[in-house]
């Protein structure tokens, strides 16, 4: 009971109700808390038997016997005529002894548990590799309690892939925040960041050669989902010509980048350069709170042993539908610093010095540490610095994101108020509970 002062009501009604229920009560009596239920249902009970009872000196009670119905006849008028033998009953049966607790009583009184939504609207954007970058954000129904396994499966449905395909990551306006493996819960998925979806792109044919002339070869068609959905350029605006692009430091001659050591693969003992490895690269410019993303993040599968000369090339040749006309990246040297992303500080920088900069030890520990479910991949963030970004790709910003009509659909869905069914209702109070100690009937 809590009698609470405040200008708009007074206390005495509730004072007056609690000393009339303490006078037939005793477990009412003070300022103790109590269970609402446990109390309807004894206000219910008391005013049965006062509407029920003929004249104050018939006010006497049933049976107190539990599991054998009252005896024939009229109980009052409150009940009809042949209603005494069949007063509500309620069963309790354990579901191992099978043994049943019958209550039988002239009103009966439950407490429905209301279903509460099981899912929400979560946005994936799906990268998709055309003829040129296409991203495409699609509406899924999540369950609240599932994991990112469960997403990989909606995503792999959605673009007709193979689960194992899909690399899931959160990325921001700042670069990657983290891959999503399977075992975590759902529940913090897309909070800190949009959700991306990647496809490895195929596997190269045995005796292929690497593509070494971006500027002439066309791109390779990776695709998730590209059967499904139309796919259409970038429009990424090609301004005026631009003047030969500066390089970060002269050629051999980047050791130290901002401060922080490069290391080298020739430096740990780990030196084998065999086997393809998967790349998820983002493109940032700027340092500090100006620090800002741009262009499409992509996803690329390279060779353990490529020089840092053809690292930059293959990766050039991923943005060369959003570079400007006349800008052509010229000279050989570093254009742009790769860091990894995620992990400690220090931060890790691969070395433009280096002959095989994916044998870094970092690359390999990162391969470790890549959550199970999807392929392998390394997240690597490629940092510009702004003069030379904004001779090769002018004013460009992040990429443009197409909505599908699954976004829509499901936020309009989820939205609305939940409804459910009556029945619905007492499937979930009927359904069985399950305790983590046992219990002894």
């Amino acid at each position: 009971w809590v009698l609470r002062k405040n200008p708009t009501t007074s206390a005495r009604p509730a004072r007056a109700l609690q000393s009339i229920v303490s006078k037939h009560s005793s477990q009412f009596r003070g300022n103790a808390q109590h269970d609402a239920l446990e109390f309807l249902l004894w206000l219910l009970d008391r005013m049965h038997e006062d509407l029920g009872a003929a004249s104050p000196a018939q006010q006497g009670r049933g049976p107190t016997q539990v599991g054998v119905p009252w005896p024939g006849g009229r109980l009052g008028p409150g009940l009809g005529p042949g209603t005494a033998g069949c007063a509500a009953r309620s069963s309790l049966t354990c579901p191992h002894c099978l043994k049943q607790s019958n209550t039988f009583d002239p009103f009966l009184c439950i407490s429905l548990p209301i279903p509460l939504r099981q899912t929400r609207a979560l946005n994936v954007t799906l990268v998709l590799q055309c003829e040129r970058w296409r991203f495409v954000r699609v509406g899924l129904a999540v369950p609240l309690l599932g994991t990112v396994a469960d997403l990989r499966e909606m995503v792999a449905r959605e673009g007709r892939v193979p689960p194992e395909q899909v690399i899931l990551a959160e990325l921001s306006p700042r670069g990657f925040l983290r891959s999503l493996a399977d075992p975590e819960a759902l529940a913090a998925a897309g909070e800190a960041g949009p959700v991306y979806a990647f496809q490895p792109p195929p596997a190269r044919r045995a005796g292929t050669a690497p593509c070494s002339d971006w500027l002439r070869r066309p791109a390779r068609p990776a695709l998730i989902g590209c059967g499904i959905l139309r796919c259409a350029g970038i429009g990424a605006g090609r301004e005026g010509a631009g003047t030969a692009p500066g390089l970060v430091g002269g050629s051999g001659s980047l050791a130290v980048i901002g401060g922080r050591d490069t290391a080298r693969s020739s430096d740990c003992l780990h030196r084998a350069p065999g086997g393809r490895i998967l790349l998820l690269l983002c493109h940032t410019a700027g340092t500090g709170p100006q620090l800002a993303r741009f262009g499409p993040p992509l996803v690329l599968r390279e060779e353990r042993g490529v020089s840092w000369e053809q690292l930059q090339q293959n990766i050039l040749a991923q943005l060369r539908g959003v570079l400007r006309g006349e800008a052509r990246p010229q000279g050989v040297g570093a254009l742009f610093r790769i860091r990894l992303s995620g992990g400690s500080p220090p931060c890790t920088y691969l070395s433009p010095q280096d002959p095989r900069p994916l044998c870094h030890p970092a690359i390999d520990r990162a391969l470790q540490l890549s959550g199970a479910g999807g392929p392998p991949h390394v997240r690597l963030t490629v940092e510009w610095d702004l003069s030379t970004k904004e001779r090769l790709f002018g004013s460009i910003q992040e990429e443009a994101v197409q909505d599908a009509e699954s976004v829509r659909r499901q936020q309009q869905a989820h939205g609305q108020q939940h409804s459910c069914t009556l029945d619905e209702c007492f499937q979930l109070y009927t359904k069985e509970e399950q305790v983590g100690a046992p219990r002894r009937c």
